[in-house]
């Protein structure tokens, strides 16, 4: 990519492995504390550099809105996509169920059963997601989920330490960030109000899928 600078092509292959490994972009902050910058702002200067040459986009009021340009997801190093790809793009779309709540905050009782489906743009998502489901509760406020938010899910029931998941625990749903230690498995909230759930010996737990992403309604 003989356009970009030796630092704006550390920080796209950085957003890239982050996407890759955990399924979500990182942070400003990360990216931020990644490089030694002393400032977000730094990192913001190189992020809109990388948009105005095409190899991704920034969404605004997002705290992971960074998306990889098409064709950088599918490993083409060219931000120009081919012609037609436009018409392409736009019949590329999702459509999802709504499959019920999910709690930001103490877990509460699953609700599952489709309320409706969403057809969304394909390109809102770093990952491809399987459902939606519709947060209830504050708890991931500081990571950009809000109450009456719908999460976007790929259903998995593996998780690497630090990716936000949705769990269950004894029947119900909760979405959290989650932490390995060792043996020792933790969901913790983003919100200083709420405190960490410990998950204890014996009981009944499983990932149900990683967080892929939101959509909220204006």
């Amino acid at each position: 990519m003989p356009d970009l600078t030796t630092r704006q092509q550390a920080i796209l292959d950085f957003v890239r492995e982050r996407i890759a490994t955990d399924g979500l972009p990182p942070t400003w902050a990360e990216i931020a504390r990644a490089f030694g910058f002393r400032q977000t702002r730094a990192a913001q200067k190189h992020l809109q550099a990388l948009a105005a040459k095409g190899y991704l986009t920034l969404l605004p009021g997002k705290a992971r809105g960074i998306r990889l340009a098409r064709s950088l997801k599918a490993g083409i190093h060219h931000p120009n996509p081919p012609p037609h790809a436009g018409e392409q793009a736009r019949a590329e779309h999702l459509d999802l169920p709504v499959l019920g709540r999910v709690a930001a905050g103490m877990p509460i009782g699953a609700d599952i059963g489709s309320e409706r489906r969403l057809l969304l743009d394909c390109a809102l998502f770093s990952t491809t997601p399987d459902y939606l489901l519709r947060v209830e509760g504050d708890s991931m406020r500081d990571e950009g989920i809000l109450d009456g938010d719908l999460v976007a899910v790929r259903r998995t029931p593996e998780a690497r330490d630090g990716q936000v998941v949705v769990a269950r625990l004894d029947g119900e749903l909760t979405i959290k960030r989650l932490q390995r230690r060792d043996d020792v498995l933790r969901l913790l909230p983003r919100n200083p109000d709420y405190p960490p759930i410990d998950v204890q010996p014996g009981q009944d737990f499983a990932i149900e899928g990683v967080y892929c992403g939101l959509v909220r309604h204006a």
